[in-house]
């Protein structure tokens, strides 16, 4: 769990959650998940247990219907929110820092990729300026290597890249706006090199 939600703060922030109006351990987990861009997102097992002891306490309640529990916030739940009131400003102002510099660190990871996919353009281009065959010393012997198979293999490789990247977290819209455009970008580049 990230350390934003050490002592006893998640179980503080469900509480703001709840106070919003009675939801379901799932829906929960998404908003907390929004919450950080997808960058975070505590399991049903960090949820459910938590949820159960502040039941226990008196803090929130449920209902089942359908198989599925919704949870609502006590007035005991409610009284421990207006004495927190300080500490979960203060928990709001640690959440938002996270969340922004977890946005920087992909919006350098983001631009790393681009750099590295420039380079691997302009390498790419060299290697199809120069003539047809390209030879490779390969253990003492001469090996010919299409340069359109070499084009794929890069082609494949970065594409699996971006795929790895975009996994690891949730780019934010502006996010993805900017890599698509560097996308397209590169795009052009080859149309350009077909003229």
């Amino acid at each position: 769990m990230t350390a934003v939600f050490s002592h006893g703060r998640l179980r503080l922030y469900l509480l703001k959650l709840l106070d919003d109006g009675p939801k379901h351990g799932y829906e929960l987990i998404r908003l907390l998940a929004d919450r950080f861009h997808g960058t975070y997102a505590p399991s049903a097992g960090t949820i459910y247990p938590r949820l159960a002891r502040m039941e226990t306490e008196g803090l929130v309640t449920h209902t089942a219907a359908g198989g599925r529990k919704t949870y609502s916030i006590t007035e005991g739940g409610r009284a421990e929110l207006r004495q927190r009131a300080g500490e979960l400003a203060d928990l709001e102002q640690d959440i938002n820092k996270s969340v922004s510099d977890l946005a920087a660190e992909i919006q350098a990871e983001v631009r790393g990729s681009a750099r590295d996919l420039k380079r691997e353009l302009r390498e790419a281009t060299r290697q199809t300026k120069r003539s047809p065959w390209v030879f490779e010393v390969q253990i003492g012997t001469r090996a010919q290597s299409d340069p359109q198979e070499d084009f794929d293999r890069r082609l494949a490789a970065f594409t699996d890249e971006v795929r790895a990247i975009v996994r690891r977290g949730r780019f934010s819209d502006d996010q993805l706006r900017t890599a698509s455009r560097l996308l397209d970008g590169v795009l052009d580049g080859l149309r350009r090199l077909q003229r």
